[in-house]
């Protein structure tokens, strides 16, 4: 008898423990994810200080240090901790898939096949893994809606825009990087398009944002920039209009990628996770960005990934190619 109710007492205490356990595996501390997490992007700083505050819901135990700058700069950063023996991201999330197949290539990057790659489609994914696209961003014309009556249709309106015409620096910013890579490599433009848009002495800025206030504050009517933070401008009450030319828009992707070195791995996986599921994508839509998960819509004032006329190159020939396209600008716009 007294065998008997040690028995029925193990079993029910072994389903307790078992509904315990349950309960909690949704939640962060209880899962044990916790500790110090680097976190390097080339996202505005409202926009990163969203996505980690949305994160801590979830894994309020695992403290994010955040590093923001241009990619050319975060990259830079990256590569002096390299050389330095002490890489000190664990998660990196910046413009372009180019700039992660250098890091691949360095064997800087570890393979992560998260569980939410299943709902974004392949070939905005690594095959190895190494890293995956996080939203889709695409470069177009914004155009300042005081002074612009008729807005144009083309980017050859950006080359009859004499001292009227900003644009951000490959030297800065990883998205212009692989624009110049891009729309150098397409026979409907090559080098002849940066060379004739040189010889209109246009504004080059460090960055997209500075783009887009020399635009909004009409000190030129034209601009070449990402199209989330116009569409994000406009909905503001900002002077602006996103243009799609009918060329077509190249396309980055903004992908994430753990560190090889990660010193944190089961928070970065977490963090990745986070990103790519539908709840970060529902929150990337909701800061503006058209996301890159199926089945989440894109924000009003931007269009999806379908309904884009997408300019694009080989991204290895991007790659091995970015040093000397970068020299070339600087040869045609100065530093």
């Amino acid at each position: 008898m007294f065998k008997f109710k040690s028995s029925i007492i193990l079993f029910m205490t072994l389903l307790l423990l078992a509904a315990c356990s349950d309960s909690t595996s949704g939640d962060g501390e209880e899962a044990g994810v916790s500790g110090e997490l680097s976190f390097y992007t080339s996202q505005p700083d409202v926009d990163a200080e969203q996505l980690v505050e949305a994160f801590n819901q979830q894994y309020p135990d695992v403290t994010v240090s955040t590093y923001r700058s241009g990619t050319e700069e975060v990259i830079s950063k990256v590569q002096a901790e390299a050389q330095a023996g002490d890489v000190q991201a664990d998660v990196l999330l910046v413009a372009d898939a180019v700039t992660f197949e250098s890091l691949k290539e360095q064997e800087m990057l570890q393979a992560y096949e998260s569980p939410e790659l299943e709902a974004i489609p392949d070939n905005f994914v690594d095959p190895d893994h190494m890293y995956a696209g996080t939203k889709v961003m695409s470069t177009a014309m914004v155009v300042n809606t005081n002074n612009v009556s008729e807005l144009p249709t083309s980017w050859n309106a950006l080359t009859e825009a004499t001292d009227n015409l900003a644009m951000p620096s490959p030297l800065y910013s990883g998205a212009a990087a692989y624009n110049l890579g891009v729309f150098t490599r397409n026979d409907q433009f090559g080098w002849e398009f940066y060379e004739n848009l040189q010889a209109n002495n246009p504004t080059v800025t460090q960055g997209n944002g500075a783009v887009l206030q020399a635009v909004a504050d009409g000190e030129v009517d034209y601009g070449m920039v990402v199209d989330f933070i116009v569409a994000r401008a406009e909905a503001e009450g900002s002077p602006v209009t996103l243009v799609y030319p009918d060329e077509g828009v190249p396309v980055i992707t903004e992908p994430i990628g753990i560190m090889k070195d990660a010193q944190n791995q089961e928070a970065a996986q977490a963090f990745v996770d986070f990103v790519l599921s539908e709840e970060g994508q529902e929150l990337a839509k909701d800061i503006g960005y058209t996301p890159i998960r199926e089945g989440v819509e894109a924000p009003e004032g931007l269009k999806t990934i379908d309904e884009m006329n997408v300019l694009d190159a080989d991204i290895k020939e991007l790659y091995q190619a970015r040093e000397e396209d970068k020299e070339r600008f600087t040869e045609l716009f100065g530093e």
